[in-house]
């Protein structure tokens, strides 16, 4: 193996892409290939491994249309993934390693969507580096609102305090739970059906086959009055982040207060300790819009923003990535 070599991913590298996974300051769960290959019949995998010295010290999940690799399609975010010990310099030789052995492949275009920064357990900023040399085109920005845990600024408005106890003062009982049925088929589902005319990301059974292959990291917690379901949160957690995949109440059993009372027990008490809650994007129309109703919603408990960012990069832009250090 020469000091530097590029290595298309094949269910041979399985163990060691996920160890790197586990290691990586700029990588969650969502990253590991159990996840990545649920949907594997939707896309065609082109994920990358990037050795130094017979070391791996990068990894990058993408997928292939025709002259185009995407950072994963079936992955709210992926990029360029580094190790704890990767340096600024591992950076720029990885991307332009990369980017020449797409290039030798007849790949044009690499569409990029980092992971945001508050997933990261250290700084990755030499991505942004890499991709101001490459000149990449900013072309989409969501906006997702989190709520900063240690923040001692944090306001609630005052419709959340009432709606928390009219939940309460219904008797609204917060319970976690291994089974998803009821969240899916009696309230998600049909939401999602009659705001929207779509369904899930994730349908039942991907979901709870999902829950078996990662227990610690998705969980779910619904809201019952007198032990019918009002309302429900699914939630994908990762080292620094509890984010909300699904927040939805009953379309008919409109209880106010369900989503109060479960939010309220997941941001002060199960996860007071994590340093984010992020409650997702309210973007609509690639990122051009912004759903007033629900960014209004998610910022009365105190949340505000951070960005989820896509890059365009044409592969030719290689080259600018020579002679970098002086």
């Amino acid at each position: 193996m020469s000091k530097y070599q590029v290595v298309r991913y094949t269910s041979d590298f399985y163990s060691q892409w996920n160890l790197f996974v586990e290691g990586a300051k700029n990588a969650t769960f969502m990253l590991h290939r159990d996840f990545m290959e649920y949907h594997a019949d939707r896309f065609e995998d082109f994920s990358l491994l990037f050795f130094k010295k017979n070391s791996l010290v990068s990894i990058m999940p993408l997928n292939r249309v025709n002259d185009t690799v995407f950072s994963h399609q079936g992955l709210s975010y992926g990029g360029l993934v580094l190790s704890k010990k990767s340096t600024l310099k591992d950076a720029l030789k990885t991307f332009e390693a990369i980017l020449w052995f797409l290039k030798d492949l007849g790949i044009k275009t690499v569409i990029l969507k980092p992971v945001p920064r508050i997933y990261n357990t250290l700084p990755s900023d030499e991505i942004d580096y890499v991709l101001f040399k490459l000149k990449a085109e900013l072309f989409r920005k969501d906006i997702t609102t989190v709520v900063h845990q240690f923040s001692v600024s944090r306001i609630k408005s005052l419709n959340r305090q009432r709606n928390l106890k009219k939940g309460r003062d219904l008797g609204l009982v917060v319970k976690e739970t291994d089974c998803f049925e009821d969240f899916w088929s009696q309230i998600l589902i049909p939401n999602l059906k009659a705001k929207f005319n779509v369904s899930p990301v994730h349908s039942l059974e991907e979901i709870t086959l999902l829950k078996k292959s990662f227990p610690n990291h998705i969980r779910q917690f619904n809201a019952y009055h007198e032990d019918d379901i009002v309302a429900g949160i699914t939630i994908f957690e990762t080292e620094n982040v509890a984010h909300a995949q699904y927040i939805s109440k009953h379309p008919i059993k409109n209880f106010d207060g369900g989503l109060d009372v479960i939010l309220d027990y997941l941001i002060n008490k199960v996860y007071k300790n994590k340093r984010f809650f992020d409650f997702g994007i309210s973007n609509e129309g690639e990122g051009q819009f912004i759903n007033d109703g629900l960014q209004s919603w998610k910022e009365s408990f105190g949340g505000r923003s951070v960005s989820h960012d896509f890059y365009n990069i044409n592969v030719d832009n290689c080259k600018l990535l020579e002679n970098v250090f002086v």
